[in-house]
């Protein structure tokens, strides 16, 4: 990001959107393999030019290693028997290649899943992110695009899981804490400079109308933040500025 505007000319921006989404269109072409709905080459690669397939990973993958990803990524309480149930296909002559097959397996090891959600919804989620390191992206962008922004400029971020909400929750309020010094620092609060970022109202979730109109935006939130303008007056420890004793008076002030 930072390299693309300054080959533009562009070091600071009025705002920056972040739909962390899959598109629709990438969920709706079978070739892709994002999609537990249609039948296609177990892929989802963001970019198809690089990297291992899902179908490459989970067939050279330990189970622990699918276990570990499935549960973390995916959040999937079924996360063990959904390995398990992969492997014994993959040793059994059965390579898990296409998006309905490994649907069809995470089906006969997920025995319970929230209404109107499909048995692979989490597997197929951890196995995207895990592949095209999503949160690591993530983590890497928040920063860039903070230090992108114009004083008063907003930051604005819409996740689809929690896991990408807790990376930017987190991020905004690292960036929205003033900073502390230790007890004794002869330093006024009010004369810190002031966090880079303000947080900008609360999360925003679609209303139960959207939801109705567009399904994929049940699960979305909106985070919004400012970045907040320098500090107008030098720190007091500057030039001219004194330093007062960190015990409140001077030695021998009002003693006699």
């Amino acid at each position: 990001m930072t390299q693309a505007l300054a080959a533009r000319g562009v070091h600071q921006v009025a705002g920056v959107l972040l739909d962390l989404g899959v598109s629709s269109p990438q969920l709706d072409t079978a070739e892709r393999g994002f999609s537990f709905m249609k039948d296609g080459p177990l892929d989802m690669r963001m970019d198809t030019t690089s990297g291992e397939t899902a179908a490459e990973w989970l067939a050279a993958a330990s189970e622990n290693e699918i276990r570990e990803v499935i549960r973390e990524y995916g959040e999937e309480r079924f996360a063990k028997s959904i390995a398990a149930k992969i492997v014994d296909a993959r040793s059994g002559g059965e390579p898990v290649r296409t998006t309905r097959q490994l649907a069809e397996i995470v089906g006969r090891a997920v025995r319970t899943r929230e209404p109107g959600q499909h048995p692979a919804t989490r597997t197929f989620q951890a196995l995207r992110i895990h592949l095209n390191q999503e949160l690591e992206e993530l983590e890497v962008t928040l920063p860039q695009a903070a230090d992108l922004l114009s004083p008063g400029g907003r930051l604005a971020v819409i996740s689809f899981h929690s896991l990408e909400d807790r990376v930017v929750k987190q991020f905004i309020r690292k960036r929205s804490a003033a900073d502390t010094l230790p007890r004794g620092v002869p330093v006024r609060a009010a004369d810190l400079p002031p966090p880079q970022l303000a947080a900008v109202g609360k999360a925003v979730k679609p209303s139960y109308e959207e939801v109705s109109r567009n399904p994929r935006s049940r699960s979305a939130v909106l985070r919004v933040a400012e970045k907040n303008a320098p500090s107008p007056h030098p720190s007091p420890m500057g030039e001219g500025a004194s330093s007062p004793s960190p015990l409140g008076k001077g030695r021998g002030e009002g003693r006699h």
